[in-house]
């Protein structure tokens, strides 16, 4: 199956010289969440707005379901859904009015029964006769994702949808973002919470000063390059690590009543039974053990630091 959207050795220089897009290509697939992450000025937003249209691109493609967002604008811009990362809103202007008039300016026809379905989902509905200057700021988000919804995109751009709400209206906006990939919606999304793209996303994309560094399964990433920790709680304090385990990759806690190993999830062997007999061996006893992996966060700021070196 094509993918819905392609993209094609894009590049954009800004007049001055700076590289904002240094040759990104990326395929998405219909039907997918993709959470796209780099650090400020990574270039997230130029390559969404590149995408949309709002920037023109100094070289390279972009196809939405087929049609080249330069040559077949028109096609391809109304097979997406924008919800930007500023909020910029007629204030004085109803809810409801707002929504049906982004409708109307895709030329699709008045359906007020999609516009309360899509207000309901929201939870806009009670809200559909007030002025946009009456809402909340969760609220006005909440707003822009029913402009961005209501002419139906096939696929839809969250540029920092949740940046400022609260953490209950996050998780409704996750609990939204997962119903549209039920529906068929490829969702794209840029964000600074590294805990929503785990939350939600198939697929992780990093970008680093204009590059695609990776895309890859989220879960896969985590296997390949997370790494796990076994917390050993022991029963007496210890002052340092024995020497006969100074060779094993271990960490004395603070306080002294904890050992810390870091192991590779993707070696054949962990290390950990021979671990556990070396601590015999020194006469170390256990109160607990416990394990963590690492965090998408702790990748991405790992990958970040290697695409800058």
């Amino acid at each position: 199956m094509a993918p819905i959207l392609r993209i094609s050795n894009l590049k954009k220089t800004y007049k001055g010289g700076f590289e904002a897009l240094k040759g990104v290509d990326l395929d998405i697939r219909e039907g997918e969440i993709l959470a796209l992450l780099g650090p400020n000025g990574a270039g997230k937003t130029t390559l969404i707005s590149t995408i949309c249209g709002i920037t023109v691109p100094t070289s390279g493609s972009v196809t939405v379901n087929g049609f080249d967002t330069l040559t077949q604008y028109r096609q391809a811009r109304a097979m997406i859904g924008l919800v930007p990362q500023e909020i910029n809103l007629e204030p004085f202007e109803k809810v409801i009015n707002t929504v049906a008039l982004t409708r109307g300016l895709f030329g699709k026809r008045r359906d007020d029964a999609l516009l309360e379905r899509i207000l309901r989902r929201l939870s806009l509905w009670d809200k559909k006769d007030s002025r946009i200057r009456e809402l909340s700021g969760g609220m006005k988000r909440r707003v822009l994702i029913a402009k961005a919804l209501s002419h139906e995109p096939r696929v839809l751009f969250l540029d920092e949808p949740t940046a400022g709400v609260d953490v209950d209206l996050r998780k409704d906006m996750w609990n939204i973002v997962s119903e549209l990939k039920a529906e068929g919606v490829t969702v794209i999304l840029t964000t600074h919470y590294i805990e929503e793209a785990e939350a939600i996303s198939d697929r992780v994309g990093v970008i680093s000063e204009g590059r695609l560094l990776l895309v890859e399964e989220k879960n896969a990433l985590m296997a390949r390059m997370g790494r796990k920790q076994l917390t050993i709680e022991l029963r007496e304090k210890i002052a340092a690590v024995p020497p006969g385990l100074t060779d094993l990759d271990l960490e004395l806690a603070g306080d002294g009543m904890s050992l810390v190993y870091t192991y590779d999830t993707q070696k054949e062997r962990t290390g950990i039974t021979a671990l556990l007999a070396a601590l015999s061996r020194e006469g170390i006893t256990l109160r607990d053990l416990s394990t963590r992996q690492s965090s998408l966060e702790e990748i991405f700021v790992g990958l970040v630091k290697e695409g800058a070196a």
